[in-house]
């Protein structure tokens, strides 16, 4: 399952200006799979987007590819 914590992650280190601070954790149960992504403080704007548009369209993406898996993802954005 680490396919879906990759692309969260090379999406999320495209979108900040501190790549190197990009954190993602993978959390699964039997159903559904968590990931968690932390970024610096300064970039946590530029991964949620202008009215949270940024946060819904990456997670469009992970539910669109947990499909495929057979599983559910949720994407959990940490401060």
């Amino acid at each position: 399952m680490g396919k879906l914590k990759d692309l969260i992650e090379e999406i999320a280190k495209a979108l900040v200006d501190n790549p190197d601070a990009v954190q993602v954790k993978e959390i699964e149960g039997e159903q559904t799979v968590v990931i968690e992504l932390k970024v610096a403080k300064e970039d946590l704007g530029k991964v949620i987007g202008k009215q949270g548009r940024t946060a819904r369209a990456m997670r469009t993406i992970l539910s669109a590819a947990s499909t495929k898996l057979r599983k559910r993802a949720v994407l959990e954005i940490i401060e």
